[in-house]
């Protein structure tokens, strides 16, 4: 009789607690904070051309009457900016114990790059001197909306999956373009402009729950940001238009986040 008591005590507070564990519930809503790293895995800050400059006066009077090819070839988001910082805030509206609607503000960011973006090969010389290309501060902000659907009973770790579609506003880029070889330099020249863009993710995570409305969830997935768009107004004199028209990215966003339920 004892244990029969005990027993239906220990599944009133199990259930108890489960109906107050923290994550989704149907008319609850949520509040979170999270940040983390985006790695970037696909798409190119800009395409490759081939470009002949018949005198390179303008950009250097020491070469007048000196002709050149300019010869720049693809660069990644990887290989150009590589990991970038990411943070935001989330807020949710429980739809069941095991599912959630959510708006998302998202701010990414990462450091100025520099590599060698390709070559200018001097008939003259009858060599190819490296040119290289240094990339102002990536920064973009998203608004978006999604699905988040959880596995398992409230009260312990649960998996989920989520979805989410909205759009990001990415800061106009600037590039500077330098041959050294032959003292040639274009600074700041305008790369892309500000831009808003459809975006896309998929995520996979764990909630972990602290208490009755706080938890932890840690998260992983995939991120696109469609093309840009491009800027010629200092490029395009040298016959790189078509470089910047198609700077996509698609990236791997893993982050922590700080959860309060209410």
């Amino acid at each position: 009789m004892k244990g029969t008591a005990f027993a239906l005590v220990l599944a009133g507070l199990t259930a108890a607690t489960s109906a107050h564990a923290s994550g989704p519930e149907a008319g609850k809503l949520s509040f979170s904070v999270f940040g983390g790293t985006d790695i970037p895995t696909s798409g190119d800050v800009h395409g490759g051309a081939t470009a002949p400059v018949p005198d390179l006066g303008p950009l250097n009077p020491d070469l007048a009457g000196v002709s050149a090819e300019l010869r720049i070839q693809p660069r990644s988001h990887d290989r150009i900016y590589d990991r970038a910082d990411s943070y935001g805030l989330e807020l949710g509206y429980g739809l069941s114990d095991r599912s959630e609607v959510f708006g998302q503000i998202r701010h990414t960011r990462a450091s100025q790059g520099n590599v060698q973006v390709g070559g200018a090969f001097v008939p003259a010389l009858n060599t190819e001197l490296p040119v290289y290309g240094n990339f102002s501060t990536y920064k973009s902000y998203s608004a978006e909306l999604g699905y988040r659907h959880y596995f398992m009973e409230p009260g312990s770790a649960r998996p989920f999956v989520a979805g989410r579609l909205g759009a990001t506003r990415t800061d106009a880029i600037k590039a500077s373009f330098d041959i050294p070889a032959a003292a040639i330099s274009i600074p700041n020249a305008r790369f892309t402009e500000q831009s808003w863009s459809a975006s896309a993710g998929v995520d996979v995570g764990v909630l972990f729950p602290v208490s009755d409305n706080f938890s932890i969830t840690a998260q992983a997935g995939l991120r696109y940001i469609a093309k840009l768009d491009g800027d010629d107004r200092d490029i395009g004199g040298l016959g790189l238009s078509s470089i910047n028209d198609d700077a996509k990215r698609l990236s791997v966003p893993v982050s922590i986040s700080a959860r309060w339920d209410f």
